[in-house]
């Protein structure tokens, strides 16, 4: 537990400063922070005609609301907890790479519910999408984090700490 534990702080560690980069912001953060915009704005285009997404921008036609999905709120905080977190436990390399793809499309569509629901909410009013925006979703997408690694957790295959035979 106490390896796991130094392991999982070093790679969020890491990786939190390595995202943090210039580089790392350009190349990485900001593409996906659009991509979430983009996504988010197809799906409600989907039921809503007036909705326009640019950049990290999705709005109405009209003008009334729009949102802007900054750090924090494109789900890459919470996808390098959850990576850090595979990581760092003793599992196949191949378990770990299939919680990882699985881990990430869901933590990034419930994010996607998170910023679609959160938009609307806006929409409607304004206190209650702070509120749900501070609060709600911010446990709600950890909880996530959380229950998507409880579950890889426990389909993990064992792992066999025994000794190498010893030949005769």
């Amino acid at each position: 537990m106490r390896k796991f534990l130094v392991v999982f702080l070093a790679l969020l560690a890491v990786s939190f400063c390595v995202e943090l980069t210039p580089p790392a912001q350009a190349w990485l953060v900001n593409p996906w922070t659009d991509t979430v915009a983009r996504v988010s704005g197809a799906l409600m285009r989907m039921f809503d005609g007036s909705i326009i997404a640019s950049g990290n921008v999705i709005g109405s036609r009209d003008g009334a609301f729009a949102v802007s999905i900054e750090a924090g709120c494109n789900g890459v905080e919470a996808t390098l907890v959850l990576v850090a977190a595979m990581l760092a436990f003793p599992a196949s390399w191949k378990h770990r790479l299939r919680g990882i793809i699985i881990g990430v499309v869901a933590v990034q569509a419930l994010n996607i519910l998170r910023v679609v629901s959160l938009f609307y909410l806006g929409e409607w009013n304004r206190s209650a999408f702070e509120w749900a925006h501070l609060y709600v979703w911010q446990a709600l997408i950890m909880l996530d984090v959380l229950i998507v690694w409880v579950i890889w957790v426990r389909f993990s295959p064992p792992i066999d700490n025994s000794p190498p035979p010893v030949a005769a």
